[in-house]
């Protein structure tokens, strides 16, 4: 892949060149290299496949990466763990985290000041970090959708705001463009995960995050889902679900021609490896109940092969997605009868 130096937008929305102003060069050092390495190893213990991906980002888009995904991992900690502490107690404690994260309060907590400063520096919007809690706050009393569009609401924060503030680190020449692509594509990583962690979510959180009305079209019942009770309109169910994930994926890929040149690869590997859990659904049969599915290291390090392999001769990434990635082209993508399965987001058109 071909490399080329490019800056970062400061506070009034100029292009930065780190390597020869000062004072940017200053403020980068404040995220010293212990913030970021405490980072990286909670991104690799915690996020293997998102790492892998991250790797293969420039420097100046790596090193805030980590900090960004320790911090979401953090505060998604304060919800998801295996002894919650009461709800007024996390919610008093995700509320520290929005302080911290917007510089509204001191911190010690490394991870939180570090990603203070790299939301001072690269300018990443309030209100995405609001949504990101939000989201979090939402998971404390909010077990089930009854439908997409509620879903879909979640997914702002949980998802999009994330591929929002990725979008701010890499600062591409026209943010505005890009930031509907990256919600886009937010989204369809948080839905593959939300496809394949049926079980799990259900086991240890109980949750169903599984839309209730994509359910009941199949006739399926939580009594069924706590069961494990694999049935022919669970199968449909799962399957609709794909597509809308797919119509996701399809739509984000579309717009990481806007990012960085050098940004490009990474972000397309992530969308290659999150959509290859689709792959595994589908051998299992649409099978989510009786086990999760994994990627195998062998599998992830053939991906990122193919990947670059086409990426060599095409750095087109649309055409490198279609030709690598398990996600059907849109023809293919058609429920019989015509039905839709389910909206997919408001996206510009190129």
């Amino acid at each position: 892949m071909s490399l080329h130096p490019v800056g970062v937008s400061d506070h009034a929305g100029k292009r930065v060149d780190q390597s020869t102003d000062p004072v940017a060069a200053t403020v980068e050092r404040m995220v010293d290299e212990s913030q970021i390495e405490r980072s990286k190893r909670i991104q690799q213990r915690t996020g293997k496949t998102f790492h892998l991906a991250t790797r293969l980002l420039p420097e100046r888009i790596r090193h805030p990466t980590y900090v960004l995904y320790a911090f979401f991992r953090k505060a998604d900690e304060v919800v998801d763990t295996e002894d919650p502490a009461p709800p007024p107690v996390q919610r008093e404690r995700l509320e520290r985290f929005r302080d911290a994260a917007l510089g509204r309060i001191d911190t010690d907590d490394p991870v939180l000041a570090a990603f203070a400063d790299i939301r001072e520096r690269h300018g990443i919007e309030p209100a995405d970090i609001d949504a990101f809690v939000d989201a979090m706050l939402t998971d404390i009393s909010k077990d089930r959708y009854e439908e997409y569009a509620e879903l879909e609401a979640y997914m702002d924060g949980s998802a999009a705001a994330v591929g929002r503030m990725m979008t701010s680190l890499m600062a591409p020449d026209d943010p505005e463009a890009a930031r509907p692509y990256a919600t886009a594509l937010g989204e369809a990583f948080q839905l593959s995960n939300f496809i394949r962690d049926v079980r799990e979510d259900l086991v240890e959180r109980d949750r169903v995050y599984l839309p209730r009305e994509t359910l009941d079209r199949y006739d399926v019942s939580e009594e069924q889902l706590r069961r494990f009770e694999v049935t022919d309109g669970f199968r449909a169910a799962i399957r609709d679900e794909l597509a809308r994930a797919e119509a996701l994926y399809r739509r984000g890929v579309a717009g990481i021609a806007l990012l960085p040149r050098d940004c490009q690869f990474g972000v397309l590997l992530a969308a290659v490896l999150y959509a290859d859990h689709h792959r595994l659904v589908r051998r299992l049969d649409c099978d989510v109940l009786s086990t999760t599915p994994s990627l195998s290291l062998t599998r992830k390090l053939s991906l990122l092969a193919r990947t670059r392999w086409h990426w060599l001769w095409s750095k087109d990434p649309e055409a490198v997605f279609r030709t690598v990635s398990v996600v059907p082209d849109a023809d293919r993508d058609r429920r019989p009868g015509g039905h839709n399965p389910g909206r997919a987001g408001n996206l510009p058109t190129r």
